[in-house]
C-alpha cells in the first residue's frame, strides 16, 4: 500500500511551527504509519495552488486566517492547529482543531513573576493584525488575570517589526519601558518581543531583572543565542499538539469522523534563567503569600486564609515567615494594614475614620490602640511627627 501523501502548511522558519512539525515526526517514528510529507523547501507555508494538491490530508497552521480560507473547500481530510480561544465560536467549524492554551500560557509566566515577589506587571504584545490572533487572546488573558487579582497591569502592543521602522519602534519602547514604575514583571507575548525588550533594556540603561523581569513564550533557543542575559520563557506545548494533530488526521484516514474534535494543549513548564530572577525573598511560599496580603491584608483576611491561597498548612507557611522574615503571617498582615494607614495619614484625604475601615481596623479606637502599641503614639501624633521631620 502506498504511503498517504500529506501537506504541511507552516512556516517552519518560526521555532513554534518547527515544534509542532517536530512532533508530527516524533509521532511517524513512534508508529508504523508511513506518510509522504509535503513542505515548502524554503519552509514558507504558501497557499498558492493548494487547491490542486493532490493528497491524502493537511495539517495546518490556522492562526493565519488566509489558510482557514483557502482550505474550506478541500474535500481531503483537514487537521487545524493554532491557539486556543476564549470565545468558542472563533474556533472553525466542522475542523479537529489542536490547540495552544493561550489562557496558560499567561497564566503560568504571571505566576512566575509572583513567585518572584512582584507586585506590577506589564504585557508586551503586537499590534492587531489578522495574523496575530493568537496575540490578542493572550492579552485577553492578561487583562482577565490582572482585573481578577486586582493588581496594576499594562499593556503595550508596540510597532511591527520592519527594518525602515526599526529605529523609531526602540525609541518609543525604551520610552514606554522607562515610564514604567518599578520594579515591574514584563511578560512578552513571544521570545522575540522579549529579546527587543532586553535590547531596549540595555539602550535605556535599565536594570534587568532588577528593575524590570522579563519573561518570554516560546523558549526559542535562538533568541537565547542574540541575548546577553538569558531570557526566562514559557515552553508551549507544541510537540504534543504535532503528535495530537497527526494521531487526530491518522483516524480520520481510516474513515473516523474528528470533526467535532477539539484539543488544548497546555504549556510544558518555564525555562527559568536570569531575566526574571528578581527576588527580594528566597521562599517562595513567602512570596505567594506577601502577594496574597498585598492585595487583601485590608479585607480582615487571616493566616489560614493565607496558608490556603498559598497551599500549604499553616505550620508551614509560619515556619518560611519566621525564617525569611523574622515575622509571622499575622505581624506580616498588621505591617501590610499599618503601612497602609499611614500612607493615607500622610496623604491627608481621608478621615481617620475613613482609614480605620479602608485598612481592616474594626473602629477608630482600635486604630488608635495598635498605633500606641506599634509606634508609641496615636494616628495624629503620627502626622505631626511627620511634618516636623519633614520640615526640619
Amino acid at each position: 500500500m502506498a504511503p498517504h501523501r500529506i501537506a504541511l502548511l507552516f512556516n517552519a522558519n518560526k521555532v513554534y511551527d518547527r515544534q509542532v512539525i517536530a512532533g508530527i515526526g516524533q509521532y511517524l517514528n513512534s508508529t508504523r504509519v508511513e506518510w509522504d510529507l509535503f513542505l515548502e523547501e524554503d519552509f514558507r507555508s504558501r497557499m498558492r495552488d493548494i487547491h490542486l494538491f493532490r493528497g491524502d490530508g493537511v495539517i495546518a497552521d490556522f492562526d493565519d486566517p488566509e489558510t482557514e480560507a483557502a482550505l474550506r473547500e478541500l474535500s481531503i481530510p483537514v487537521v487545524a492547529v493554532g491557539g486556543s480561544y476564549h470565545d468558542a465560536t472563533r474556533y472553525p467549524a466542522a475542523v479537529p482543531y489542536i490547540a495552544t492554551d493561550n489562557a496558560k500560557l499567561v497564566r503560568l509566566a504571571y505566576d512566575h513573576l509572583i513567585e518572584q515577589g512582584l507586585a506590577r506587571f506589564a504585557l508586551y504584545s503586537i499590534p492587531e493584525l489578522p495574523g496575530s490572533r493568537w496575540a490578542q487572546e493572550r492579552e485577553h488573558a492578561f487583562r482577565g488575570i490582572v482585573a481578577a487579582e486586582k493588581v496594576e497591569g499594562l499593556v503595550y502592543q508596540g510597532s511591527p517589526t520592519t527594518a525602515g521602522g526599526w529605529g523609531e519602534a526602540v525609541e518609543h519602547l525604551v520610552a514606554w519601558l522607562a515610564g514604567l514604575p518599578k520594579p515591574i514583571g514584563l511578560i512578552a507575548v513571544t521570545d522575540a518581543r522579549a529579546r527587543q525588550l532586553l535590547q531596549a533594556c540595555v539602550i535605556g540603561g535599565i536594570a534587568v531583572p532588577e528593575q524590570v523581569a522579563i519573561v518570554g513564550i516560546d523558549n526559542d533557543p535562538m533568541a537565547q543565542l542574540l541575548n546577553r542575559i538569558p531570557l526566562t520563557s514559557v515552553i508551549q506545548g507544541a510537540e504534543e499538539m504535532g503528535r495530537t494533530a497527526a494521531h487526530v488526521l491518522h483516524q480520520m484516514l481510516r474513515g473516523m469522523d474528528c470533526a467535532s474534535t477539539r484539543i488544548v494543549v497546555p504549556p510544558v513548564g518555564i525555562n527559568v534563567q536570569v531575566s526574571s530572577k528578581f527576588q527580594p525573598l528566597r521562599s517562595p511560599h513567602v512570596m505567594r503569600a506577601s502577594h496574597y496580603i498585598r492585595q487583601y491584608g485590608c479585607l480582615g483576611i487571616k493566616t489560614e486564609q493565607v496558608a490556603d491561597y498559598v497551599g500549604v498548612s499553616r505550620t508551614v507557611l509560619e515556619e518560611h515567615f519566621k525564617r525569611e522574615l523574622k515575622q509571622t503571617v499575622h505581624q506580616a498582615i498588621l505591617k501590610h494594614k499599618l503601612d497602609t494607614a499611614c500612607e493615607l495619614i500622610l496623604g491627608g484625604e481621608a478621615t481617620l475614620a475613613d482609614i480605620a475601615v479602608r485598612c481592616g481596623f474594626t473602629s477608630l479606637p482600635y486604630l488608635y490602640a495598635v498605633f500606641r502599641r506599634e509606634y508609641d503614639c496615636t494616628p495624629r501624633q503620627y502626622l505631626e511627627r511627620h511634618r516636623a521631620t519633614t520640615a526640619s
